[in-house]
């Protein structure tokens, strides 16, 4: 049987590590395929580079509509990521009916729904594992191995430098701008790391995942999106005192009035396993009606690990590249003509548990005024820490974690006791998640 045939879009740090896995793991890949998979061609702006990467058992161009457009060519990998070009290519390259795999989450959760309607009417494949979590296979496990499941959440810590960065904040007491700098010494974070710290990246995935779990559509636009930026060690240390550890979370749930698809810091109970996820690795928490809660760790980013997946979905579309396509498994795991067009609900109808912390006056009444204003939203409180002020000090830190309230109420509350004549300052939150 001949070997499929792929065109390489980018052999930068995860196309140098697919062409390396490939060659490297090629008897076995062709063992599992049915079929030989060999990269034939190359595109990349740097020639010279992927010359001396690929020597000559490839042939290497600088023009990627080259590649797509090619008769020579069964399937496309995609990964020079980005929003504009990426799309062209991608719906170029399905358009001369050729399959797709792609590790562009952005260009997935902005434009998935119309690139997989084209694949979908042209009759081809588009594999995406690599956009989520690197090596981890969570897309397959949602798409194929939860099936019989209806999800009811997941929770995830799905970009490893703000994991890193709350790691190295708990764990040496660093402030939140030595960790970053140190973060971007390392290669763990870009000159620009704005995705990263402020949730977009993991926005990205999470809106991917929630399309696999719940049968929508993609819908990043309408995705809840808080950084790590503002944390002090403050929080992480009372965090630590109260039973919890601070960890960016992707989360996305369903709920009586729509589907939650948020992404923030949020505390985390300490004896939860996704809570001890250091540095810079991955995890993410599923919960399904019939399995329960399970965890899929591992390297979420990297040239190897994401080259994993690539090569995996390879794999994948390789056996299935003769199958009827009304046989395939879809895009998004639910039939197209069955998706839902359940709301995403809007952050200030989301209900959670809250950590609070208010810097106030040491004297008598301010307690009872605060817990006045909270029960008047309705909101309970779960635990307490009041700090004795140090000496000569007229104010003190008091740390209160509610149970479960709707963020709107919380919020109204927040503003009323910042109104406070006692209380110094904003009122610093975080969501609480149990994860149970």
């Amino acid at each position: 049987m001949k070997p499929i045939r792929v065109g390489l879009l980018g052999i930068g740090t995860v196309g140098g590590g697919t062409w390396e896995v490939l060659r490297r793991n090629a008897g076995e890949i062709e063992r599992r395929a049915g079929r030989a998979i060999r990269i034939t061609v190359v595109a990349d702006k740097a020639v010279a580079r992927a010359r001396k990467i690929v020597g000559a058992r490839a042939r290497v161009t600088a023009d990627a509509f080259e590649v797509v457009r090619g008769k020579d060519v069964d399937i496309v990998i995609e990964l020079i990521g980005g929003y504009t070009v990426a799309k062209q290519l991608v719906l170029e390259a399905i358009g001369h009916g050729k399959h797709v795999v792609t590790a562009n989450k952005a260009l997935l959760a902005t434009h998935g729904n119309e690139i997989f309607k084209a694949a979908q009417k042209r009759g081809v494949m588009v594999a995406f594992e690599a956009a989520v979590a690197g090596g981890v296979p969570i897309i397959k496990a949602l798409r194929e191995g939860l099936s019989a499941n209806r999800i009811e959440w997941i929770a995830g810590i799905i970009n490893g430098t703000s994991n890193f960065i709350l790691s190295e904040m708990r764990d040496k007491g660093l402030p939140f701008a030595t960790v970053l700098k140190d973060a971007q010494a390392k290669g763990y974070a870009e000159a620009d790391p704005t995705f990263d710290i402020e949730g977009i990246d993991a926005a990205h995935k999470l809106t991917i995942m929630a399309a696999l779990a719940f049968g929508i559509p993609m819908q990043f636009a309408k995705a809840y999106t808080e950084g790590i930026g503002s944390l002090t060690q403050d929080d992480i240390r009372y965090a630590e005192q109260l039973g919890y550890r601070i960890k960016l979370l992707g989360i996305t749930k369903r709920a009586k009035r729509g589907i939650e698809l948020r992404v923030h810091p949020t505390l985390v109970p300490t004896r939860r396993l996704i809570a001890n996820v250091e540095g810079v690795m991955n995890a993410i928490l599923v919960k399904g009606d019939a399995v329960g809660p399970t965890m899929y760790y591992g390297a979420g980013a990297g040239s190897l690990p994401t080259a994993s997946a690539v090569v995996a979905d390879l794999v994948d579309v390789t056996r299935l590249i003769t199958a009827d396509p009304e046989h395939r498994v879809p895009h998004l795991a639910f039939q197209p003509d069955r998706l839902s067009a359940d709301r995403i609900l809007p952050i200030g109808e989301v209900e959670t548990s809250y950590y609070l912390r208010m810097r106030v006056l040491d004297r008598p009444g301010v307690l009872a005024d605060i817990t006045r204003i909270l029960a008047l939203g309705s909101i309970s409180i779960g635990a307490m820490v009041q700090k004795e002020p140090a000496q000569a000090e007229r104010s003190v830190d008091i740390v209160m974690l509610t149970h479960r309230a709707v963020e709107k109420n919380v919020n109204a509350a927040i503003a009323r006791i910042e109104r406070l004549r006692a209380v110094a300052g904003k009122v610093t939150r975080i969501r609480l998640e149990e994860l149970l």
